[in-house]
């Protein structure tokens, strides 16, 4: 079997949970099979409260002390996609200051290890979690398999123009790339990524643009791509799925092509970055789907 077929079949199995009639089986009832344009919430308002956030190294780990709350600006919570706000969160976690890659990669679609329906894939140098999938279900059926994207726009989720919005109990977090956080950092296009955060199991996030050749800084740098891609064709429609064209609404309408892109099947690489000379393996956001990775490379902890 291809292995491009065997991390199809795990993310698949994986990916269980759900959260705009609550059924049966605990979950918004949503019918919605294709793509929409996102109507993003301007970044218009100040956070409730300051930021306040360390990221440093504590014997042997890497210690995240934060309240969520970014320095940037935020859209406007409660909105219309969200009637959630924003509220100061308590997170402490200890990464793994020398993360090792495992035998195994993990989702973050997991049933019951960290709670369903997923897990975040990490935390930002400014304390916010990245945390792309969504408990949004078809039919509100967690068990069904087809996941929500975010971005897809088929469900409005008042996404702002941060790509970030409100859990139910307050957490602010990010669904693709954090537009003011990249300029607070100076990120620019013609350089290499500056870090912008950790995963869940160490190894750190960068956005975008690496080195053109990842051994090698003195290559220049390039947008790095990922390698999945649309499924072609339609959807199973009946009891089997909601039909329709395979657009991007679903987590499932992509699939993995090992090298087709820069990236792996956890949207990262081994490579040299300006924070580690020597070499690691890193993640990187995309403009692509995945944009915010959703697997491991290394053994993740619970970040909820």
């Amino acid at each position: 079997m291809s292995k491009r077929i065997i991390i199809g079949a795990v993310f698949a199995a994986l990916a269980i949970g759900s959260l705009t009639v609550w059924s049966q089986t605990r979950g918004r009832r949503h019918v919605a099979m294709e793509t929409q344009p996102l109507s993003l919430v301007p970044a218009s308002e100040d956070p409730p409260v300051a930021n306040q956030s360390t990221i440093e190294p504590d014997h042997g780990h890497r210690h995240v002390a934060s309240n969520g709350i970014p320095k940037h600006r935020v859209g406007r919570f409660p909105n219309r996609g969200n009637p959630h706000s924003i509220r100061p969160q308590r997170y402490d976690f200890e990464l793994p200051a020398d993360p090792q890659p495992a035998e195994t990669i993990t989702s973050i679609y997991l049933a019951g290890r960290f709670g369903p329906p997923n897990m975040p894939f990490g935390v930002a140098v400014n304390g916010v979690l990245f945390d792309p999938g969504t408990a949004e279900f078809w039919q509100g059926d967690r068990g069904s398999g087809w996941n929500y994207e975010a971005l897809g726009g088929a469900v409005p989720l008042g996404i702002d123009e941060n790509y970030a919005h409100v859990q139910p109990q307050g957490a602010y977090h990010y669904h693709g790339i954090p537009a003011q956080l990249l300029k607070e950092l100076g990120f620019e296009s013609t350089k290499h990524s500056p870090l912008v955060g950790w995963a869940a199991d160490g190894f750190p996030i960068y956005c975008m643009v690496g080195y053109v050749d990842p051994k090698d800084p003195q290559s220049g740098v390039a947008q790095l791509r990922p390698s999945f891609h649309l499924k072609e064709g339609n959807r199973p429609g009946g009891e089997e799925g909601p039909g329709g064209k395979y657009d991007g609404t679903f987590f499932e309408d992509y699939v993995y092509a090992a090298g087709t892109g820069d990236l792996d099947e956890c949207n990262g690489r081994f490579c040299k970055t300006p924070e580690f000379p020597e070499g690691t393996y890193a993640y990187f956001l995309t403009k692509e789907w995945p944009v915010i990775p959703r697997a491991f490379r290394g053994e993740p902890i619970k970040l909820r």
